[in-house]
């Protein structure tokens, strides 16, 4: 006997929250993340209906927030488990913008195999998403297969392992606990690919520097801004929270690295509020170090420049009090969900652009499937049921799919 409890998600995305009960009582827990319209000071945000008082396993399948925020909540007793740099990025988002993890974290490799946790057998598979090192997972258990998607898409730069997947998918899987987030929406899902491309035509158009405002954990987004920089003699700079993560992700992969040899066309900008920020963390000496690298940069060195430089609305006026201020030669790309962008509001990257008579565009792709992708891989996967999660649209979902299985948040269901 396997049951599925599917504790937040089933008509929401972000907060997601799954448990899996063995026929002996053992439990895992598959994410505990933090909803996406929770206050920043909101506490006691986990469901109700997650039983805190007997033992669990938690494993997270990536590193984005609404998927592991509310690790501190947990019951400190239960192990928790992640992919070995997605605790690298959750270690590092705690330390530099909530408390600093005291919890430890055990966790496996992309190529790592099966894992037995009790009476259950996981298989973590390295998955395409805009998050680093994010995992479906197969979970083996009282002889029933689930497949928990986590986050997933089909046209980034790791496009081919869901591919891969496709193509040989797993076999007799009971259930498929698949994510919809853009199912009933038209977010753009062009691929890195062609972001590439459009990032190096604009910096083959714009004579001066191209700000863009991207999410330093979106590492798929740093290779394509790098890849653009270097084809057209540009470099690009990130900032020292962008280095960070750089540091912790980048060793061992093609992913471009501060100071390696074979990336030259990368530098990092220092600036106050950076160096403000890593302090509070006690981290000067990081910094100080950083500072005397020959890739360290500065507002006034980047000045009448032709860089491509990575911008945050909180850095603007910094940049400007430097000499860094956008200009009628400048563009300024906003590259994140368009959700977040606010062309009205004048203090924003976007306003201060425009006011300077710089170019402002909008240039992203989803790190979640289009429907397309999601029919296809779960007809693929070909499971007994699919249970939807983390999707506004799964009543109405307009695709074809395998039978779904409709779950209410905190409702039990057998795995038959």
């Amino acid at each position: 006997m396997l049951e599925v409890i599917v504790h937040r998600g089933t008509r929401a995305i972000g907060g997601s929250c799954i448990e899996l009960v063995a026929s002996g009582g053992e439990r895992l827990i598959l994410d505990a993340g933090r909803p996406l319209d929770a206050p920043r000071e909101a506490s006691g945000l986990l469901p109700q209906t997650l039983d805190r008082d007997g033992p669990a396993t938690v494993l997270f399948s990536h590193a984005h927030m609404d998927h592991w925020g509310l690790i501190d909540e947990l019951p400190a007793h239960w192990p928790l488990w992640t992919g070995e740099k997605a605790a690298e990025l959750m270690r590092l988002t705690s330390g530099l913008f909530g408390t600093p993890l005291s919890r430890s974290i055990s966790t496996w490799r992309a190529r790592s195999g099966p894992l037995a946790l009790g009476a259950f057998t996981v298989t973590p598979f390295l998955t395409d998403h805009s998050a680093a090192d994010a995992y479906m997972l197969l979970i083996e258990a009282e002889g029933r297969r689930i497949l928990y998607s986590g986050d997933f898409r089909c046209h980034g730069r790791k496009a081919a392992l869901v591919e891969a997947m496709i193509a040989n998918p797993p076999r007799d899987v009971d259930a498929l606990i698949i994510e919809g987030t853009n199912l009933g929406t038209h977010k753009p899902v062009v691929t890195e690919a062609q972001l590439e491309h459009d990032f190096t035509q604009l910096a083959q158009e714009v004579p001066g520097h191209i700000f863009v405002n991207w999410s330093a954990q979106n590492l798929d987004r740093t290779v394509t801004l790098f890849r653009a920089a270097k084809r057209t003699g540009r470099s690009l700079v990130v900032d020292l929270y962008g280095a960070d993560v750089l540091e912790r992700i980048a060793p061992g992969t093609g992913i471009p690295l501060p100071g390696d040899p074979r990336f030259p066309e990368l530098q990092v900008i220092i600036t106050g509020s950076g160096k403000r920020l890593y302090a509070r963390q006690g981290r000067d000496d990081w910094v100080d170090a950083l500072a005397r690298k020959p890739y360290a940069t500065s507002r006034k060195r980047l000045s009448g420049g032709r860089a491509i430089v990575m911008t945050r609305d909180s850095m603007v006026a910094e940049f400007a009090r430097g000499g860094l201020g956008f200009t009628d030669r400048d563009a300024y790309v906003f590259s994140n969900w368009r959700g977040y962008l606010d062309e009205t509001a004048p203090n924003t990257g976007w306003g201060h652009a425009l006011q300077a008579g710089a170019k402002a565009l909008h240039l992203h792709t989803s790190g979640h499937a289009s429907p397309f992708d999601i029919a296809r891989f779960a007809k693929a996967v070909n499971p007994c049921a699919l249970v939807p999660v983390h999707g506004l649209s799964w009543d109405a979902p307009g695709i074809d799919l395998p039978p779904i299985q409709r779950l209410a948040d905190g409702e039990r269901w057998l795995v038959p």
